[in-house]
C-alpha cells in the first residue's frame, strides 16, 4: 500500500465511521439499555436517547480509520501471488487484524458511551473522569477482550460475505458494483453477522456495565454468558437482537457504501 492508498483508506474509513455512528446512535442506545443488567426502563428507557454521543463522536473517526487502514494494508500484503481460492481467508485475516487495532481506540470510547447511555443524567465528561478516578486507565479498557472476541467473529462473517456478494453482483452484471450496490451488500452482510454474534455483544455490554470488583467486571466472557443464561435463558443471550440487526444492517448500508463511494471518488 503506497502513501496515497493509505491516506484514502484513512479518510474514507474515518468519514464513513463518523456518519454511521452519529446517524444510528439512538438505536445503539436502545440496544444497550435492553442488554443492561438493571433492565430497559431503569436504564433510561427512551429518555436521553443521545446520552453518550460526545464519546461516540470523538472516537468514530480514528476507530474506523484505524480499521480500514489495517484492513486494506493486510489485504495488499496477503494478496501478493495468492490463489483466488484463498481470497475469503485473506479477507477474514485482514478484518481480524483490523478489529484488533481498531479496538484499541474503540473500547475506551465504548466504555464511556455505554455508561452514559444507561445513566442519562450524568455527563460524558463526568463518567470519563469518574472511571479514570475509580479504575485508572485499565478501567477504560474493561471489556477489551470481550469486544475483540465479539468483533473478530463478526468481521469473519461480515467482510467475506460483503466482498463475495460484491464479486457475485459484479460478475452477474458484467462490471464493478456501484456504491449503492456495495451498500446493499453491506446491509445483508452486516445484518447476518449481527444476528449470529448477539450473545457476544450481550456479554461485552454486561462486562462494561458491571460494578467495579464484581465477578462479571473481571472480563471473563464465558462467565458473563453463563450468568445471563442462568438468569434469563436464551432470550437474555439475544436481548436487543432486533435493534442490533436493524442498526447494523443500516450501518452496513451506510458505512460500507459510503466507504466505497468516498474511496472511489478519492482514487
Amino acid at each position: 500500500m503506497d502513501r496515497g492508498d493509505f491516506l484514502v483508506s484513512l479518510v474514507a474509513g474515518g468519514l464513513a465511521g463518523v456518519c454511521v455512528d452519529l446517524t444510528l446512535f439512538p438505536l445503539d442506545t436502545v440496544k444497550t439499555r435492553l442488554q443492561s443488567p438493571q433492565g430497559f426502563k431503569k436504564a433510561g428507557g427512551f429518555r436521553g436517547i443521545y446520552a453518550g454521543v460526545p464519546s461516540a463522536a470523538i472516537g468514530s473517526f480514528p476507530n474506523a480509520a484505524a480499521f480500514f487502514v489495517t484492513y486494506e494494508y493486510t489485504k495488499a500484503v496477503l494478496h501478493t501471488d495468492a490463489s483466488p481460492y484463498f481470497t475469503p481467508v485473506i479477507h477474514m485475516m485482514a478484518a481480524s487484524f483490523g478489529e484488533v487495532v481498531a479496538c484499541l481506540i474503540r473500547v475506551p470510547a465504548e466504555v464511556v458511551k455505554q455508561r452514559a447511555q444507561v445513566s442519562p443524567s450524568s455527563s460524558t465528561l463526568r463518567i470519563l473522569s469518574q472511571t479514570v478516578y475509580e479504575e485508572g486507565i485499565p478501567g477504560l479498557y474493561r471489556g477489551y477482550k470481550s469486544t475483540v472476541l465479539r468483533e473478530i467473529p463478526f468481521s469473519l462473517v461480515q467482510f467475506p460475505v460483503w466482498e463475495s456478494l460484491k464479486e457475485l453482483w459484479s460478475w452477474k452484471q458484467g462490471h464493478v458494483v456501484d456504491s449503492w450496490q456495495s451498500a446493499v451488500c453491506g446491509a445483508f452482510a452486516g445484518g447476518f453477522a449481527a444476528a449470529v454474534t448477539t450473545p457476544l455483544d450481550v456479554a461485552k455490554t454486561r462486562i462494561m456495565l458491571a460494578k467495579t470488583g464484581s465477578r462479571t467486571a473481571s472480563g471473563n466472557v464465558l462467565s458473563a454468558l453463563q450468568g445471563v443464561w442462568r438468569t434469563q435463558g436464551i432470550s437474555g443471550l439475544f436481548a436487543g437482537v432486533v435493534p442490533r440487526i436493524s442498526s447494523i444492517s443500516l450501518g452496513g448500508f451506510i458505512f460500507l457504501g459510503m466507504y466505497d463511494k468516498i474511496r472511489s471518488s478519492l482514487l
